[in-house]
């Protein structure tokens, strides 16, 4: 992918500079019925972007989206406990519009002043926003546009859409990528392009389906895959091994034997649990113990973490690579029983002397919930969904229209 416009590129003083940000946070209720976020990690990953700004002498007017309220006005997705969690984090004041374009949002930008910071209403509430008609998306990016001088795109959770806030929108203004963007879209090229060696790739989560795109791009650049989570099951299967009442696609058993035979011409290594954490039920108080994948999963209980003598395993091959990048958990490591296989991969990455990624979603979640030193590893990144689609070497929209003429 081509270099991307960098903020440094972009006159800021004075001026007032849209900024799209992903702020999709999961949010809670608590005793008393507020809503309060659970992980604000998208929040501060949006901070140097918004500080370089402010420091610069720009008005910030931040858009940004929470959950999928279907371009509707939905009070339970609005963005106020964001405004008040940046506010907080920022130090200062961020004035939150009522609306997402109409005359609150008009209003509160009017008012601005050098150095300060606002936030839209959810961009979602407006069904333009996630239009399929580029005409749809395009009105509503020029009622945005009438507010800002310039435009600089922070929410790599939302570079594989194409939106209004996200393609439209800095197609009518002079835009860069902001600090964040920047640094995903550099880092992810290097994966892409240029990893050091042995470069290894740990996949997890619960399906295969949603890796294939993923394994079939990466199956000939990287020496291991690693495969955890629910999706190994359906490896097992392919390789003739009992797993009970596991997780298993069953419509992608051939697929998968088509991987299987894939790695061994290409000379990778695919390399799959030993043993297994099971249960006899999906809850953290259910029956569970260790077994062999040799003796297979009993009928009524099913896999819910790759085992000791795996994860021991993994965190080896990890350690001895100079590029790793984990995609998904590899097990349910909500709960604390099946969490240790998720654990040492999250710690193994800490460990890593060259380049360590993580892809969003489930395991930089995961990684927080751990308590695992964040500092340690080379990069989280911030979309789950987005690391994805890079990694399995597409065009995200989002991007395209940032790179450098």
């Amino acid at each position: 992918m081509s270099p991307v416009v960098s903020l440094s590129d972009l006159a800021v003083s004075g001026r007032t500079v849209l900024l799209r940000a992903d702020f999709n946070v999961p949010l809670d209720t608590d005793s008393a019925g507020n809503r309060v976020i659970t992980d604000d990690g998208r929040i501060r990953a949006a901070l140097p972007t918004i500080q370089s700004l402010t420091s610069q002498g720009a008005k910030v007017v931040v858009l940004a989206h929470l959950g999928r309220p279907k371009g509707m006005v939905d009070e339970a997705l609005s963005l106020r406990p964001v405004a008040a969690r940046l506010s907080e984090l920022l130090g200062t004041p961020v004035v939150m519009a009522d609306d997402v374009c109409g005359d609150s949002a008009k209003s509160v930008v009017a008012k601005l002043r050098d150095g300060e910071v606002a936030l839209l209403e959810n961009v979602r509430f407006d069904p333009r926003e996630t239009s399929k008609d580029i005409a749809e998306r395009t009105a509503l990016a020029s009622v945005w546009a009438s507010l800002g001088d310039c435009f600089v795109s922070d929410g790599f959770g939302v570079v594989h859409r194409e939106q209004a806030s996200v393609t439209e929108l800095p197609q009518l203004l002079p835009h860069a990528a902001g600090l964040l963007v920047a640094r995903e879209a550099e880092v992810f090229n290097t994966l892409i392009t240029d990893p050091a060696r042995p470069y290894t790739v740990v996949l997890g989560g619960s399906k295969v389906s949603d890796k294939l795109g993923v394994i079939e791009n990466l199956i000939g650049k990287v020496d291991r895959l690693l495969i955890g989570g629910g999706m190994c099951f359906t490896f097992l299967v392919a390789q003739g091994y009992r797993v009970g009442s596991s997780l298993v696609e069953a419509d992608q058993v051939e697929v998968v034997k088509g991987f299987l035979a894939d790695a061994r011409e290409r000379g990778v290594d695919l390399v799959l649990p030993t043993d297994l954490v099971i249960a006899d039920a999906f809850a953290a108080d259910a029956n569970n113990e260790v077994v062999s994948v040799e003796a297979g999963v009993p009928e009524g209980w099913m896999g819910l973490d790759i085992g000791p003598e795996s994860a021991a395993r993994f965190a080896q091959l990890i350690e001895e690579s100079e590029t790793v990048v984990w995609n998904g958990p590899m097990g349910v490591f909500e709960m604390a029983p099946f969490a240790a296989g998720t654990r040492a991969v999250g710690e193994a990455l800490t460990r890593v002397d060259g380049m360590s990624v993580v892809g969003g979603g489930d395991s930089a979640a995961a990684v927080r919930l751990l308590g695992i030193d964040e500092t340690r590893i080379s990069h989280i990144s911030t979309g789950g969904g987005a690391s994805l689609e890079f990694l399995e070497g597409r065009t995200l929209p989002g991007l395209a229209v940032l790179a450098k003429s």
